[in-house]
C-alpha cells in the first residue's frame, strides 16, 4: 500500500473510498461434491469438518451427535456457530475427529464448523468472527518440567 499525504477532507474522503474498495472479497470454497470443507483445532484435537444443504443431521465418526457427544454441553457448544448464523437445521455435517478428550474434541469440532460455514457463506464470516468462533484456541496443556511434581507443582518440602 502506498503511502500518500493528505491534505483536505476531500483527500481523506478519496482516501477512505480506496481503501474500501481494496477491503479483501471472500469467495465461496467448495469441493467436487457440493460441500464446504475446513479444520478445526483445539487443545491436541483435530476436527476435520464437511457441511452442505440438507436436514440438519450432524455425524461425528460415523456416529449420531447424540450418541458420540453424550453430554448436553457439548452439543450446545457444536450448534453455537449454528445459532449465531441462524441457520440451524439447515446443514448437514459429516466430521472426523481425533486426538485430545470430549471437550477439547468438541471445541475443534466447532472451531472447523464455523471455519466451514464461512466456506460455504462468506457473507457469515464477520457475525462468526464477532462472537470468536474463527480463532483457534492457542491454549495447551504446559509441559512437565524437571525436579517439579508437574508443570509448576513442586515436591512437598520438608525441613527434617
Amino acid at each position: 500500500m502506498a503511502e500518500t499525504t493528505l491534505s483536505s477532507l476531500a483527500d481523506l474522503d478519496q482516501a477512505a473510498v480506496a481503501a474500501a474498495i481494496e477491503a479483501p472479497k471472500y469467495e465461496q470454497k467448495l469441493d467436487k461434491y457440493g460441500r464446504a470443507y475446513a479444520t478445526g483445532k483445539r487443545k491436541n484435537a483435530v476436527a476435520r469438518v464437511w457441511i452442505k444443504p440438507g436436514s440438519g443431521k450432524i455425524t461425528v465418526n460415523g456416529r449420531d451427535i447424540e450418541v458420540y457427544f453424550a453430554r448436553p454441553v457439548l452439543r450446545m457448544i457444536l450448534q453455537q456457530p449454528f445459532g449465531v448464523a441462524k441457520r440451524v437445521g439447515q446443514y448437514d455435517v459429516m466430521v472426523s475427529v481425533a486426538g485430545g478428550g470430549l471437550s477439547g474434541q468438541a471445541g475443534a469440532v466447532r472451531h472447523g464448523l464455523a471455519k466451514a460455514l464461512t466456506h460455504y457463506e462468506p457473507e457469515l464470516r464477520s457475525p462468526l468472527k464477532k462472537e470468536g468462533f474463527l480463532t483457534r484456541d492457542s491454549r495447551v496443556v504446559e509441559r512437565k518440567k524437571y525436579g517439579k511434581r508437574k508443570a509448576r507443582r513442586s515436591f512437598q518440602f520438608s525441613k527434617r
